[in-house]
């Protein structure tokens, strides 16, 4: 049985909280987004106290050129050359000490010291077979043949630098067999001959030097092909200078050329075995810091697990998941906290795709799930609601109709409430709040009944409205920035008609050039039209439609526009624009208007903008229909028009539950005309 560090976060910690998620989604697929580029973008930019992807790959960039600008690659070359200065120094001593030496020994000593060539390679090689005479000299240069070995060992078996100071000569053997079993072994694999039984036979007899603890030839391979190919690219990195230094002392290692045949041997089966690891690669260092070779290959490896991560962070390559990221490397590269955000972020995302709140459609696009709009729909509305409740004291948006027929909820009870109490719930509700205590006895009869525990049965409005908004989705809402709000008001009133006011039928009617109803899941999916024309007779050709097929019900025109009217419908159907407004297009738009109020249609104009011509041509429209006018700011947008149809519905223009009173109820934010 395998064990492994848990990963799987925190077993305790609650589900992740999509509401955040949610509404940044649904905002950015109102403005154009496709859900799956939404849930995208929300994951690179993150939420309030989550780090997103575009910063964990700025601390990946910023980890990436530290290391570049910390180290360079000299460490080895530099300890090797400290070493030979102790030697060298330790010599000299030794022969000036020396009284009994035979001078003309000592000069022809002195000369071999003096004339050794600058090269570090070529002065270790030159003194390869000289007699030490200082005991410590002799130490110091048997250091270096130890130290190439060891780090030689540790470029391709990491930890072995420190595994094997102090190594006898057995232990060297031992290393020795264990790189031949091992090229052995690679060479059966490549010519298609190894078992398992081979594999096995090699961990039993060399397992010790293996501490990740492979469990088939496989991960063997790849663990010691990724180090060594970081490796190659180390040599790669160096001046040609360094590298060739480098390659004469290896000759020097363990004092014998069989270790580097060895590992040559091995880099070219590792090579063969796994030609898609980078073997090519390089990288600059310009840092101060030297770094020895089985470090300055641990370095690399460090940068290709960077360069992983940025890959996997850009979420850019074809069929890319948060499932993708490596959690462990992301923890050992940029510590524990930035793992907990990486998985917070999975977590996010699998919740999105797996709680029905996104679907793939048969075109295989993502698109929000009704439910997922009906959640964006409530928060929305909360929002409204809070804005209404701020003018004037009014009470909730959520209050259902006090007559009529019970909806089957409840809600708990306000001053000024007449539906009737739901006495089950309110009975349980107290007993809930004042549970008996086991030790006192017999029941008390009767129950204490407060405030907080009545609860009142929700009851549906009588009054049916037909409702017709009509939104703008000219050239001008989208390059003014009006895109989104007109959105979330759309949005926000669907919500309250489809939760609050089932008996009411909501139409939405988008006009552009031309007119058409949609669908809200349509609506809040549309992208920005960039086509002239702002088509308010086809818009209201589409409204009267609606109001005819509901006689019985009351009328409520919304009008949600920032220009006047420049196209109309012709009787062949065929769309007329000019700009200027051109007389016709006027007098047809005023003709359906006229329709509408015939039919009772209660009007109401939200003119966005500051446009004269536009606010003159409201301002008359509103006029002759007795109807009113509301040019309120962006942001009230969606107040404004959940006001208005609350208070249309009521019979007032602006009722209780609208929460607007009179004119300048807007709190100098907008105003009010008609």
């Amino acid at each position: 049985m395998r064990y492994r560090k848990y990963d799987g976060g925190d077993p305790l910690a609650p589900p992740v909280d999509l509401a955040e998620a949610l509404d940044a989604i649904g905002e950015d697929v109102m403005a154009g987004y496709s859900p799956e580029r939404a849930m995208r973008e929300f994951l690179r930019r993150g939420g309030r106290d989550q780090a997103g992807l575009d910063e964990l790959a700025r601390r990946v960039a910023e980890k990436r050129r530290e290391l570049l600008d910390r180290h360079n690659l000299d460490g080895t070359l530099r300890e090797v050359r400290e070493l030979l200065d102790k030697a060298v120094l330790e010599e000299r001593k030794q022969l000036a000490r020396d009284a009994m030496m035979d001078d003309a020994d000592r000069a022809f000593r002195e000369m071999q010291l003096s004339n050794l060539s600058p090269n570090t390679a070529a002065a270790v090689s030159e003194l390869g077979s000289y007699d030490w005479q200082s005991r410590e000299a002799r130490e110091a240069f048997e250091q270096i043949k130890d130290l190439l070995g060891r780090e030689l060992l540790d470029q391709r078996f990491a930890g072995m630098k420190q595994a094997l100071e102090g190594a006898t000569e057995e232990d060297r053997a031992a290393i020795n067999e264990m790189l031949s079993d091992l090229n052995s072994l690679l060479e059966k694999r490549a010519l298609g001959e190894d078992t398992p039984e081979d594999f096995a036979e090699f961990m039993a007899k060399h397992g010790d030097q293996f501490p990740e603890n492979p469990q088939n030839l496989d991960e063997l391979l790849d663990s010691l092909a990724a180090r060594a190919a970081a490796a190659q690219r180390m040599l790669n990195s160096m001046t040609p200078e360094q590298r060739a230094e480098l390659m004469e002392l290896s000759a020097q290692a363990f004092g014998s050329p069989a270790l580097m045949e060895q590992l040559s041997r091995l880099d070219a089966n590792l090579q063969q075995l796994r030609p898609g690891e980078d073997w090519a690669g390089g990288e600059e260092f310009g840092g101060g810091e030297g770094l020895g070779l089985g470090d300055g290959t641990g370095v690399l490896q460090d940068l290709a697990e960077l360069d992983q991560l940025a890959e996997q962070l850009s979420q850019s390559y074809g069929g890319a998941r948060m499932d993708d990221l490596d959690l462990d490397a992301v923890s050992r590269q940029l510590g524990e906290e930035a793992a907990v955000d990486a998985r917070t972020l999975q977590e996010i995302e699998r919740a999105l795709r797996d709680s029905g709140q996104l679907e793939r459609g048969s075109d295989g696009d993502l698109r929000l799930t009704p439910k997922a709009m009906r959640q964006l729909g409530k928060a929305l509305l909360k929002d409204v609601a809070t804005k209404l409740n701020g003018r004037q004291g009014a009470r909730d948006t959520r209050r259902a109709g006090a007559t009529g027929d019970l909806t089957g909820s409840t809600r708990p009870f306000e001053f000024g409430d007449t539906e009737p109490w739901d006495l089950p719930r309110t009975i349980l509700n107290a007993q809930v709040r004042s549970p008996r205590d086991p030790g006192s006895g017999p029941a008390r009869s009767g129950l204490q009944l407060r405030l907080e525990d009545i609860e009142v049965q929700e009851t549906e409005d009588r009054t049916q409205a037909a409702v017709a908004l009509l939104v703008d989705t000219s050239f001008s809402m989208a390059m003014d920035g009006r895109w989104v709000p007109m959105k979330r008001t759309a949005l926000a009133l669907h919500t309250l008609i489809r939760s609050r006011f089932r008996g009411d039928d909501l139409q939405l009617i988008a006009f552009g050039r031309a007119a058409q109803t949609m669908e809200i899941e349509e609506l809040t999916a549309l992208d920005a039209r960039w086509d002239k024309g702002t088509n308010l007779h086809h818009g209201l050709l589409l409204a009267n439609r609606h109001f005819r097929k509901h006689p019985n019900a009351q009328p409520v025109l919304l009008i949600v526009t920032d220009g006047e009217p420049t196209s109309h419908l012709e009787a062949n159907g065929e769309v007329s624009f000019a700009y200027p407004p051109s007389m016709r297009t006027i007098a047809l738009t005023v003709n359906e208007l006229d329709s509408a109020r015939r039919i009772g249609a209660q009007a109401t104009f939200f003119r966005l903008g500051d446009d004269a011509g536009l606010a003159r041509f409201v301002d008359q429209m509103a006029r002759r229909v007795d109807g009113s006018v509301v040019a309120p700011e962006l942001d009230d947008l969606g107040a404004a028009v959940v006001g208005s149809y609350l208070g249309r519905r009521s019979g007032s223009a602006y009722g209780g539950d609208a929460g607007f009173g009179s004119m300048g109820g807007w709190g100098g934010r907008g105003w009010w005309a008609g």
